[in-house]
């Protein structure tokens, strides 16, 4: 299927949320295998787990199939849209849109392609033996790859708001949403991206590196964030919101989420180097006040979008949008938060004990958002890929 004209950089959500489930899967094997003195589950631990025979044999089966199959379908649709686009660019209405507000859009591409990367280092981790015995010689290629990203994420971002401030042609008249705010969630996904090396890495340098990065990443995005989510918020409740970018509303789920995740990679790569290590009990309250701001954007969301019938028009009728693909990530996202929660805060601070009936009762709703989005993510698949 060729769009040309019809594409727009919004198509790469449906690759960035294919994505983000392949990562969802790998969550599970993350926290409920144990990887003593690695810093993520690796084939050593996953594979005597996987052939063990038990309940968690399952669960590792389930979510190694979860991962590969989502992993097959992101970079099928990374292939698809990035032919889209190039045709796209050679459109009258590409033009256009670099002078308009959906030129930020185009933070999309370096958004998506920093999930590739990561897609790339839990296949590699997960399913290559040995792997991680070199992991220190790949750090720096991580580095490299975040940094391609960043440099586009911020040449797209400076190029627009350059204009922007310039020409003072903003059209506020279409600001009616949150969707302004896919740049910080472009410059949230560069920043978690550098903290991980910031986090595992064993060299001071690379270390450092990450740490510095990721947060010069996550003060633009929080710059960002404070700016931009006041300005939708006003156009909102002066014209009501505009009913196909109301998904919007959810994008500071996995904003949330990355900033947050971030966070926490930076406090154990101060306390692997720079031994400044973080309370158990911070960590419970920092990641409940996560949940927390999740929840309630969460709720409010549905309630608009419940409220304009966007399910109805959007997902079960024939009318199409690309802008739905944006439900995914913020179900993939509380998900994900969801499993931090959940150990590093309250299994971390034994208020719930690993495995126990209390444990698998708190993870229900979390599995339940992301079976949800799952059938979702098939639903706008069918609708736009059939």
């Amino acid at each position: 299927m060729v769009l040309r004209e019809k594409f727009t950089p919004i198509c790469f959500l449906s690759a960035l949320g294919a994505g983000g489930l392949s990562v969802s899967f790998f969550i599970y094997l993350m926290f409920m295998i144990p990887h003593k003195g690695v810093a993520m589950t690796t084939f050593e631990f996953f594979y005597p787990a996987l052939i063990k025979g038990d309940w968690l044999s399952f669960v590792a089966g389930v979510a190694a199939l979860g991962i590969v199959f989502f992993a097959g379908l992101h970079f099928k649709l990374l292939v698809w849209n990035i032919k889209q686009y190039r045709l796209f660019k050679q459109s009258e209405r590409y033009q256009t849109l670099l002078g308009s507000n959906a030129e930020v859009t185009l933070m999309t591409l370096p958004l998506t392609f920093t999930m590739t990367i990561n897609v790339c280092f839990v296949l590699g981790a997960l399913f290559v033996p040995g792997l991680w015995s070199v992991v220190e010689y790949l750090f720096p290629f991580a580095l490299l790859g975040f940094a391609i990203s960043g440099y586009f994420a911020l040449k797209f971002f400076i190029d627009y708001f350059t204009r922007l401030i310039i020409k003072g042609d903003f059209d506020f008249t279409q600001n009616n949403s949150l969707s302004q705010m896919i740049s910080i969630f472009a410059f949230a996904m560069v920043a978690v991206g550098f903290a991980a090396p910031g986090a595992m890495s064993h060299h001071l340098t690379i270390n450092a590196i990450g740490i510095f990065c990721s947060i010069f990443f996550s003060a633009i995005a929080l710059l960002l964030l404070l700016i931009k989510i006041i300005f939708g918020f006003q156009t909102m409740f002066e014209k009501g919101i505009s009913a196909e970018a109301s998904p919007s509303l959810w994008i500071m789920i996995p904003i949330l989420t990355l900033l947050g995740i971030t966070f926490v990679r930076i406090s154990f790569g101060l306390d692997h180097h720079f031994d400044q290590k973080i309370a158990n009990a911070s960590m419970f309250t920092f990641t409940s006040f996560v949940v927390s701001l999740q929840i309630i954007f969460g709720l409010i969301g549905y309630k608009v979008m419940k409220s304009i019938g966007y399910f109805e028009t959007y997902i079960a009728s024939d009318t199409l949008s690309p802008s739905s693909f944006a439900l995914i990530c913020p179900g993939v996202a509380f998900m994900v938060f969801g499993m931090f929660f959940l150990h590093t805060g309250l299994v971390a601070n034994n208020v719930v004990e690993q495995n126990s009936v209390v444990y698998f009762i708190v993870m229900l709703p979390f599995i339940f958002v992301q079976m949800k989005t799952i059938v979702y993510f098939f639903k706008l698949k069918k609708k736009f890929f059939s």
